[in-house]
C-alpha cells in the first residue's frame, strides 16, 4: 500500500519540487541569499500563488454550484418535508432519488463545492513528502527528486527561519525558537481556517437556506471542529507545510472577500450590502424591475420617475375629442361654469 501511494504521489512531488526550485532561483536572482530560510519560505509562498491561480476556474465553478444549491433550497425543503418522519428504507431511497433528480435537472452537484479542496490535497501531501524527504536526499539515502539534487537538499535542509528548519515539526523540535514558531503558525493556520469558513457562512448564506437545513447545521458544527482538528494535527506538520497552509488560507480569504463584494449569493447579507453600495453610488441594482413606456420611437422610464406608465396612448380625432370634452383625473367631466 505504501509503494502504491508513493507511486501515485510521485508526479505531484515532482511538480512541487520544480515550482519551489524555480521560485528559489528567482528569489536568488533578485538578491535573496539562496541558503537562507527566507528564500525557501518565499518559494513555498510562490508555490501557493501558482497553485491557487491555476485553481481559479475551479473556484468559479464552486461559487456557481453554491449559488444553485441556495436557489434550490426551497425545493429541497419541500422534498424533505414530504418524507419527514418516514425512516423506512423505501422512503429514504425515494427521497434520495428525488433529490438527485432535482440536482440532475438543474445541472448542479453538491460535490462541485468541494472540488478546490479535493484538487489541492495531492499538492499539499506532495509538499509534505518533499519536505520530509529533504534530509534523506541530503544524506544520500534517497534519490534526488527532479531539480532537488543532494547539494540543493543540503542547502534547503540547513536553511533556517527564525532558528527553525522548514522540515522541523513541533514534535521533533530541538530548540525553543522552533517550538514558538510552530505554535504561532499552528494558531495562525487554525485561526484563518475559522475566519475563512465563518466569512462565507455569515455573509454569503441566505436566511432561507439556514432554516431547517441539516447541511447548514452540519456546517455550523464543522466551523468549530475543523480548526480544532487542524490545531491538533498541526503539531506533526513541518514548518514549510504550516507556511503553505497559512498562506493558502490568506489567499482564500482575499478571494472570498472579492466574491462577497462583487458576486454575492441571492438573499445573503453580502447581497444586501452590495445593493446598498450600488444605491449610494446611484448605480442600478441588479434584478430591480423598472417599467418602460414606448412612445413612438422613444422609450420613457416610468419606474422611479413615474412620469408615464401603462399602455400606449391612442390618438384621437378632433371631433371625438371635442365631443368628449376634457376630463379630470377621475375621468368625469368638469362642472359647467356658473353665470
Amino acid at each position: 500500500m505504501g509503494d502504491f501511494f508513493t507511486t501515485i504521489m510521485m508526479p505531484f512531488e515532482l511538480l512541487v519540487a520544480w515550482i519551489m526550485y524555480g521560485f528559489h532561483q528567482l528569489w536568488s536572482a533578485v538578491g535573496i541569499d539562496p541558503a537562507s530560510g527566507v528564500n525557501w519560505a518565499l518559494s513555498i509562498v510562490g508555490l501557493v500563488l501558482v497553485m491557487r491561480s491555476a485553481m481559479i476556474p475551479l473556484f468559479v465553478k464552486q461559487i456557481k454550484a453554491q449559488r444553485k444549491l441556495m436557489l434550490l433550497q426551497p425545493q429541497l425543503s419541500k422534498i424533505q418535508a414530504k418524507y419527514k418522519g418516514k425512516s423506512d428504507p423505501e422512503s429514504r431511497q425515494a427521497m434520495t432519488q428525488e433529490t438527485m433528480e432535482l440536482y440532475r435537472t438543474e445541472g448542479t452537484n453538491p460535490l462541485a463545492s468541494c472540488m478546490p479542496i479535493l484538487v489541492q490535497s495531492p499538492f499539499f501531501f506532495g509538499l509534505f513528502q518533499v519536505l520530509n524527504g529533504l534530509k534523506r536526499i541530503a544524506e544520500g539515502t534517497r534519490d534526488p527528486l527532479g531539480p532537488i539534487s543532494q547539494a540543493v537538499a543540503r542547502q534547503a535542509e540547513s536553511a533556517t527561519l527564525f532558528g527553525a528548519q522548514l522540515s522541523d515539526t513541533f514534535m521533533n523540535a530541538h530548540t525553543t525558537n522552533t517550538r514558538i514558531l510552530t505554535i504561532l503558525l499552528i494558531l495562525w493556520m487554525s485561526g484563518t481556517t475559522f475566519i475563512m469558513q465563518r466569512q462565507m457562512m455569515a455573509k454569503n448564506t441566505s436566511a432561507a437556506s439556514m432554516e431547517n437545513n441539516p447541511m447548514m447545521n452540519m456546517q455550523k458544527t464543522m466551523l468549530y471542529v475543523i480548526p480544532v482538528i487542524f490545531a491538533i494535527s498541526g503539531i506533526n506538520f513541518p514548518v514549510g507545510v504550516l507556511i503553505y497552509w497559512f498562506t493558502t488560507n490568506l489567499w482564500t480569504i482575499g478571494q472570498q472577500t472579492y466574491i462577497l463584494r462583487n458576486m454575492p449569493s441571492p438573499g445573503s447579507a453580502a447581497e444586501k450590502a452590495y445593493h446598498e453600495r450600488l444605491a449610494r453610488k446611484g448605480k442600478p441594482i441588479p434584478g430591480a424591475s423598472t417599467t418602460t413606456t414606448a412612445v413612438g420611437s422613444d422609450v420613457v422610464d416610468g419606474g422611479a420617475s413615474g412620469r408615464q406608465s401603462g399602455q400606449r396612448q391612442q390618438p384621437k380625432g378632433k371631433s371625438r375629442a371635442k365631443k368628449q370634452g376634457p376630463k379630470t383625473d377621475g375621468g368625469t367631466p368638469p362642472a359647467p361654469p356658473t353665470t
